[in-house]
């Protein structure tokens, strides 16, 4: 099944969901003069370069041009790197990541496992002789050496090529040098396993031994000549990783950093700045306690700078812990039912605000991520902001309703920025870095008039907008989406198409254009799409997030339920012929909407479902679970199956489409083939669409396409539309 050339599945998957083209992972030099970042040429054109916006002049140029490094080959990426974006969702080629050194002078990257590296004023780039493959390349702060990753060895060489070396190799196959382990990289948000020191003469390197951990084996039947590929996957309550971290200099000095590992065996964040002693964030394997440690690198010793416990869980978030310039530490806590950001011991937030992110911290302010709290006197639905926070209060630096990240230094601000009425990003260049954007002119970090710069965007128009209301479902004012078709009269009541995530980490309400072209194009084809953010979703509140812990199933589902039945009230719905699409979490969910509801809902499509939550990995599951040796009833009760057969399964029998890729080493092939046999064995109808050389992510574009198409083809057949 293919679609014409020009359709928007077509062109869907060909941008890659319409990012392609558009700038990202913006760097801003110390003293505010550059801003570099990566960008495509095209908004087809999957090879990302390295680009480099002069603020004085607005003037952006090259830095490094993949095709023109690699003289035209094709680019082989290897097995590690593969790894490593997968568990970042990257399906972009060509320089997809970048570090710089501290004064932003010097950038390193790898394409095809070399290592290359661009001076980023002269906007030459060249390749040094590193031993192979090469992965996360980082210069030292003062630009002298390159850090990086070969065949889990730490391995350093000079800016000019010198002096190649291993500073620790691993000791066997199961081992690895500056690397993080799969839950770190895929959970915990740290992809990172080595860190400079701010004096540029040894690093932080985390060494992972996954002897401890069970292997599984990934095949490709389509391929039945080639072996199964062989993956350390920590399931839950299963031996995790050994991860320890030393501290290792370039004069071949090898110090251990010492913590109670037993107790707190989960290394989750790592920060090293010229503010202070380095500083890592470790957690309970229940996630309910955690330390923040300043190390000594000389002697490997740690000292308690803060202590956290919760009787739920504990979040992890980006940015922090860190320093300001002063010494104050920074940290995001869950307090008082609120999520605040506090410096030092004092608490610079309020209910008005939930705090998501700290995005860099300075002795004036703090800048952070934040979306409105219970206590705002409107809530912003989908709305996510930036702010500056100091003791004098609270600044809005975006003030367009949307959703809004930055990036800060040397008095500039990059505002990237989705709105609803607009198309793709944004990215603004704020070169006063003390103004909101509507703010009127001030001095700009060289004296001269402040001005604003847009990064160009060479995104492709996605050819539809979404049509769309966002509300409040409910009691509990679910956060909802609406999407109606584009020529809807509002005469006819329509077949409805719930469209979740559903789940922890997973805001699909967002106050943006381009995150709901998907459920607006399923909207065109004669559905009234629903999005609902229901219990257990970030954005709102920590009792919002912890009210799923071991009801994650009854509660996420229960809430989709009451959003359906609210928005009827308001919205045109024809409740006898109701679906439900989702992938991943939200695949979990449409398969309880069918099995479980089938009073409310008539037919699912259930990508990438996790069934069996005994077969997710340890730090995801069992923070939301706990452990399955101690609550096996709890594992029971929220698992789509167990060994007995389907776990609450009511008549009538409810048409499913069941989707996974055979590649998928995240959420592995097992979970739909046992919810198939449990289909099979309760004579439950039910279609299985095998996706051969499939990961988790679906970046191939026909195969990206054509999911589309046979979702609604099969949409239709089970709720008899014409």
């Amino acid at each position: 099944m293919t679609s014409e050339p020009d359709s928007f599945p077509r062109r869907h998957a060909r941008t890659q969901r319409f990012t392609l083209g558009a700038p990202r992972s913006f760097t801003v030099s110390p003293d505010g003069s550059r801003v570099v970042f990566l960008r495509s040429t095209s908004g087809t054109d999957r090879a990302h370069h390295l680009w480099v916006l002069d603020t004085a002049e607005g003037v952006e140029r090259p830095a490094a041009d993949p095709g023109a490094l690699l003289k035209g080959t094709t680019e082989q990426v290897p097995p590690e790197e593969l790894a490593r974006r997968e568990r970042s969702r990257e399906g972009g080629a060509g320089i997809v990541g970048y570090a710089t050194d501290a004064a932003v002078e010097l950038a390193s990257f790898a394409l095809s496992g070399r290592l290359f590296i661009a001076e980023l004023r002269a906007g030459t780039a060249r390749e040094l002789p590193a031993a192979g493959p090469v992965i996360d390349p980082r210069p030292a702060p003062d630009g002298r050496h390159i850090a990086y990753v070969a065949r889990g060895a730490l391995r350093v060489i000079g800016a000019e090529g010198e002096g190649d070396r291993a500073l620790a190799e691993p000791e066997s196959e199961s081992v690895s040098y500056g690397l993080a382990e799969f839950i770190a990289a895929e959970e915990m948000e740290r992809s990172r396993g080595f860190w400079w020191s701010p004096e540029s003469d040894r690093m932080l390197v985390a060494r992972v031994d996954d002897t401890p951990v069970q292997r599984w084996w990934i095949s490709d039947p389509a391929h039945p000549e080639q072996a199964p590929r062989q993956v350390a996957y920590p399931a839950a309550g299963t031996d995790n990783a050994d991860v320890r971290l030393f501290v290792l200099g370039l004069d071949g000095s090898r110090t251990e950093v010492v913590w109670d590992r037993v107790g707190y065996p989960y290394l989750a964040r790592v920060h090293w700045s010229a503010a202070g002693a380095p500083l890592i964030l470790v957690q309970s394997r229940d996630q309910r306690g955690q330390l923040f440690l300043a190390v000594d690198p000389d002697t490997g010793a740690t000292r308690m700078v803060h202590a956290d416990e919760d009787p739920v869980w504990l979040e992890l978030f980006p940015g922090i812990p860190c320093w300001t310039p002063s010494g104050q530490l920074v940290r995001i806590a869950d307090e008082g039912g609120a999520r605040v950001l506090t410096v030092g011991e004092r608490p610079l937030t309020g209910p008005q605000l939930h705090v998501r992110a700290v995005l860099d911290a300075s002795d004036d302010d703090v800048l952070v991520s934040a979306s409105a709290g219970e206590a705002a006197t409107s809530p912003e639905i989908g709305e996510v902001h930036v702010y500056r926070v100091n003791e004098l209060g609270v600044e809005r630096v975006s003030q367009e309703p949307g959703v809004h990240a930055a990036v800060r230094a040397g008095g500039v601000i990059v505002l990237v920025s989705s709105v609803p009425g607009q198309p793709g990003t944004r990215a603004r260049v704020l070169s006063d870095g003390k103004r909101n954007e509507a703010g009127g002119a001030r001095s700009g970090p060289t004296g001269g008039p402040a001005k604003t710069l847009t990064v160009a965007s060479y995104a492709e128009h996605p050819g539809l907008s979404p049509r769309m209301t966002l509300t409040q479902g409910g009691a509990r004012r679910i956060p909802c989406a609406v999407l109606m078709p584009t020529d809807y009269s509002g005469d006819t009541s329509l077949p409805v198409l719930m469209d979740p995530y559903g789940g922890p980490h997973g805001q699909r309400v967002l106050a943006a254009h381009n995150p709901h072209l998907t459920s607006q194009w399923f909207a065109d084809q004669g559905f009234a799409v629903i999005v609902a953010d229901g219990r257990g979703t970030p954005g709102r509140s920590p009792a919002w997030e912890k009210e799923i812990r071991d009801e994650v199933a009854a509660v996420a589902l229960q809430d989709q339920v009451d959003a359906l039945h609210a928005l009827a009230e308001d919205f045109p719905l024809d409740l006898d012929r109701v679906a439900i699409r989702g992938w991943s979490f939200g695949g979990y969910l449409a398969a309880l909407a069918v099995l479980r509801r089938p009073d409310v809902f008539h037919a699912g499509v259930v990508g990438a479902p996790v069934t069996d939550l005994r077969l997710y990995d340890t730090f995801y599951q069992e923070r939301y679970l706990g452990h399955p040796a101690e609550q096996p009833e709890v594992y029971r009760r929220n698992s789509v199956i167990d060994d007995a057969g389907l776990v609450g399964a009511a008549d009538p029998a409810r048409p499913m489409m069941v989707i996974h890729g055979l590649a998928d080493d995240n959420v592995v092939m097992a979970h739909s083939l046992r919810l198939s046999s449990a289909l099979l064995a309760a004579g439950r109808p039910h279609e299985v669409l095998p996706l051969s050389g499939v990961t988790h992510m679906t970046p191939q574009e026909t195969v990206a396409e054509n999911l589309l198409l046979l979702q609604l083809d099969f949409l239709k057949r089970a709720l008899k539309l014409d």
